[in-house]
């Protein structure tokens, strides 16, 4: 298959390939997000082409903000009973095959679904070209376990030698990192580039029309816990405690949470939003909000957190172990850590909706480490620099 269609380039620009098989907006989470908000900056000084699988309609090859987009692979769903589809992995695994004819001088690509790691260490091998692999969270054994059961000595045995094939390593937060190294050894290369926001765009942006709440954003998959603040706004309701709560998201959870929400007679109260395709129309509903939940129980930086927390609202996420988001929110004067129980959850947001009652709070200064161009310099060195 041939991928790449571009005229040849200008000497001075570095070619970069960016292989993910989810891209924004056809389909919206942390990782989606970042690699459309890093391809667009990266673009002002490189030549970047985005690999992926075929979400959009026409030609292979389209372009947009000056990043070519190339659809090497059909586009197949993500998920199959809640979990990752090892046959879509598989496919797209296949599929990125096709770069070995592509021109490219460093490589860089997400680590999920691990499988497209192998082929494209070979290709870059081949090449002599650099590779880059983002890691987004950092699994281990015991995880694994969890979500495969038995089986899950194989994906922990995947993910343990993909994690030896890229040059360098980004990871998404400093404790992904630290779990790597713990796996990797000390001189691993591995640097630190977490998910950021565009603080001027969630500034500029105006507060919604609509009010609630409570407002809850995240894939709606099982580790992201929503089950949990559904429980945890019945158990208000039940000790009179009325509110609204909105939930923007979708996924293959979305049936089973609407089942649970009949069950708990909250139809009224809990209700899903959807948003449209741009990052503005998302923060003029945070800021609609009283207060932001993120009861996830795994997350490998926690981007809508970090959102939430420049909308200026108080954020409330778990202590789950897996859950890296805590780290964001501990940090913020506005921000709440608690178990992850029906009660203690319940209990953080009784006392965020009483604080939420006093003026706007400031903005956290340290939000400005996050900016996009400030991380977007960082992936730049460890993709293309020395």
């Amino acid at each position: 298959m041939r991928v790449d269609t571009s005229p040849a380039r200008p000497a001075s620009r570095p070619r970069l390939a960016l292989v993910t098989d989810a891209i924004f907006p056809y389909h919206r989470g942390g990782k989606e997000i970042r690699t459309h908000e890093l391809s667009r900056r990266l673009a002002r000084s490189a030549d970047v082409h985005v690999y992926t699988m075929k979400w959009w309609s026409g030609p292979r090859v389209r372009h947009e903000s000056g990043v070519a987009y190339h659809a090497i692979a059909p586009l197949l769903p993500l998920y199959t009973h809640g979990r990752r589809s090892i046959t879509q992995a598989l496919v797209f695994g296949l599929c990125c095959c096709a770069l070995l004819g592509a021109d490219f001088d460093a490589l860089e690509a997400d680590h999920m679904p691990y499988w497209q790691l192998f082929p494209l260490w070979l290709i870059t091998r081949v090449r002599k070209k650099r590779f880059v692999v983002t890691w987004h969270e950092a699994w281990g054994a015991e995880y694994w376990h969890e979500y495969l059961g038995r089986f899950g000595v194989i994906g922990w045995w995947i993910e343990r030698l993909a994690m030896r094939l890229p040059d360098r390593i980004i990871a998404a937060s400093p404790y992904t990192a630290e779990r790597l190294r713990q796996w990797l050894g000390a001189d691993a290369y591995i640097i630190v580039a977490p998910n950021g926001i565009d603080l001027d765009e969630v500034f500029e942006s105006p507060v919604g029309a609509q009010r609630y709440d409570l407002v809850c954003v995240g894939r709606l998959l099982p580790h992201k816990r929503v089950d949990l603040l559904i429980d945890a706004v019945a158990h208000l309701r039940d000790s009179g405690l009325a509110l609204t709560c909105r939930i923007i998201g979708s996924g293959p959870e979305r049936e089973r949470l609407e089942a649970q929400i009949q069950t708990r007679c909250l139809g009224l109260v809990v209700q899903f939003e959807n948003v449209g395709g741009s990052q503005a129309d998302l923060y003029s509903v945070l800021k609609g909000a009283r207060a932001f939940v993120f009861p996830s129980e795994r997350e490998g930086f926690g981007i809508a957190a970090l959102e939430a927390l420049a909308c200026g609202l108080p954020v409330i996420t778990t202590s789950a172990p897996d859950n890296m988001a805590q780290h964001l929110v501990a940090r913020s004067q506005h921000g709440t850590v608690c178990s992850p129980s029906v009660e203690e959850l319940s209990q953080a947001i009784r006392d965020a909706l009483g604080d939420a009652s006093s003026p706007a709070p400031v903005v956290d200064d340290w939000l400005g480490e996050f900016d996009w161009d400030v991380i977007t310099r960082k992936v730049a060195a460890a993709v293309l620099g020395a």
